[in-house]
């Protein structure tokens, strides 16, 4: 006898956990809730899991996962969170030129303008322009899955490849090694949070005492990084 659809509060639940997981869809979270409380999931079996419990049935799956992520996945999972979608941040008009000096950042997100998205599950693309003086929200870019049928990594890289760096909550070796074909340069942000925090951290060293990894992804050319290094040597 088949198993009857899933009633769609627990679809939701199950799959705005999935979110908080890196690289992990619906249905890989929907196996891994039949090993941790048995098929089909139930609102009563899902409020007997525990963080342990799911660490315990992710072993294998998932290596050395944060527990934020896990306690916030389980909060989706029984309903402790709120299902409904946080209203997204107005874009701000651009035109190329208007910020001299700044660089595109993408930040992997699936609530409001939070930084909280792994690269393979999250729902969107924030993107900013950002400058020594300024941050500004310039597109909002969301990942239709229809469109990620042959190569999700790479479709999802392609979103972003007019940007210069991604922030994200964690990403896999061949998700990045995609990301960095396109020419954006990938950091990890584990802790998540707020994106504009993570950006006004990042205006504070845009210029030219910029660390060489920041000024190569500036553009700044050889020349200028050696000299930048050469000055911070001792005498």
């Amino acid at each position: 006898m088949s198993q009857s659809p899933l009633k769609k509060d627990l679809a939701l639940r199950i799959g705005l956990a999935a979110r908080e997981l890196p690289d992990t869809d619906a249905a890989r979270l929907l196996a891994v809730l039949g090993d941790a409380i048995g098929l089909p999931p139930t609102a009563g079996k899902l409020a007997t899991l525990t963080v342990k419990g799911l660490k315990s049935a992710l072993d294998g799956e998932l290596d050395g996962i944060d527990v934020e992520h896990l306690k916030s996945a389980l909060g989706y999972l029984k309903g402790e969170n709120g299902l409904s979608s946080d209203p997204l941040p107005p874009v701000e008009p651009y035109a190329d030129g208007d910020m001299p000096n700044s660089i595109r950042v993408a930040c992997a997100s699936n609530k409001a303008e939070k930084l909280d998205g792994h690269f393979g599950s999250c729902k969107r693309f924030l993107v900013y322009q950002v400058s020594q003086s300024a941050v500004r929200l310039v597109d909002i870019r969301e990942v239709d899955e229809r469109e990620a049928v042959d190569d999700k990594n790479g479709y999802r890289a392609s979103l972003i490849r007019d940007c210069q760096i991604l922030f994200i909550a964690s990403i896999g070796g061949p998700a990045a090694a995609k990301v960095v074909r396109v020419g954006v340069h990938p950091i990890k942000k584990p802790q998540m949070g707020e994106a504009r925090d993570e950006l006004v951290a990042l205006q504070a060293v845009i210029g030219d005492d910029a660390p060489p990894w920041l000024a190569k992804v500036m553009g700044q050319s050889p020349e200028e990084r050696i000299r930048f290094e050469a000055e911070k040597v001792p005498a």
